[in-house]
């Protein structure tokens, strides 16, 4: 009897691990062990960008784009249905609104600490026109887009993350595109990875492109009225020189048989009338430059 704890007491010594009395599962698929419990990675490290958005950039964003208001909004205006809701045969059926969704001309939010316009997300996307030909001809542009991204499928046990997607063509276009044929590749950032990304963007990519004066803006007759105006996203597209002045491409430039040129799609929380101007004021706080063309 004296024995066993005595024999317990001498495999729980300092430095070594403790016996394995129960083998985690083996995942066939992985070829690893998976343990019983998901495992979410989390920020390892502070970002620098996403403290100069909390300390800085958050007031400097609203004081911009700041609009006060006397009492409460009125209400929205009621816009005539095109069936009587009351009828039985029409009140399951489809009924549109005269006039449309009005989605161009509905106001923002009020102003609030709680609706700043924040950063949500930040797309790359590559169109590949030789991948229509041969799929085989996206596999730099997938291999680049991992090497700019880190993103994988599932990356550190986050079920959100979907990785480096495949872009397939929805329809028919002009006869050189048909509907699921490979196009093309995009990679969707969040949280670190994102403000990651966006700090490697501005420090290293954007001070070498010599013909790069700013994101062009629209002329200002430009109607502020379209999905796109109130959509609250900031789209530019970049040359294949870009991409090779990645740190992550640059240093094994070799391992790419071509460089692509790729948009840029910066999706922010922003909707209603002058989403886009509160947008491109947001954006331009992490130093990335407008240019309104004089020609127009």
């Amino acid at each position: 009897m004296s024995t066993a704890p005595g024999k317990a007491r001498s495999l729980l010594r300092f430095g070594r691990p403790p016996p394995i009395t129960k083998r985690l599962p083996w995942n066939s698929r992985l070829k690893i062990p998976q343990p019983p419990v998901n495992i979410v990675t989390r920020e390892f490290a502070p970002c620098r960008l996403e403290d100069h958005y909390f300390s800085t950039l958050q007031d400097d964003v609203m004081y911009m784009t700041y609009t006060h208001e006397l009492g409460p909004r009125p209400p929205p205006r009621d816009i005539r249905l095109r069936y009587d809701p009351e009828n039985p045969y029409s009140k399951y059926r489809y009924n549109p609104p005269v006039g449309g969704s009005q989605l161009g001309r509905k106001p923002p939010p009020p102003s609030s600490p709680e609706n700043v316009t924040r950063l949500e997300a930040l797309q790359i996307h590559i169109m590949a026109k030789d991948a229509i030909q041969s799929r085989s001809n996206l596999l730099s542009v997938v291999m680049a887009l991992r090497a700019l991204s880190g993103e994988t499928e599932k990356g550190g046990g986050q079920h959100a993350v979907k990785g480096v997607e495949i872009v397939r063509g929805k329809k028919s276009v002009g006869g050189w595109i048909r509907p699921g044929v490979p196009a093309g590749a995009k990679v969707t950032l969040k949280g670190q990875s994102m403000y990651d990304f966006l700090g490697t963007f501005v420090e290293f990519v954007l001070p070498r492109l010599r013909e790069f004066n700013g994101v062009v803006l629209p002329p200002p007759s430009a109607n502020v009225k379209t999905p796109a105006a109130v959509s609250g996203v900031v789209s530019f597209g970049l040359p294949a020189t870009a991409m090779g002045f990645f740190p992550q491409i640059e240093v094994n430039m070799d391992a790419y048989p071509k460089l692509y040129g790729f948009h840029l799609h910066f999706i922010t929380n922003a909707t209603g009338v002058g989403a886009q101007d509160r947008a491109r004021a947001l954006v331009s706080g992490f130093q990335i430059p407008f240019v309104r063309n004089q020609n127009l």
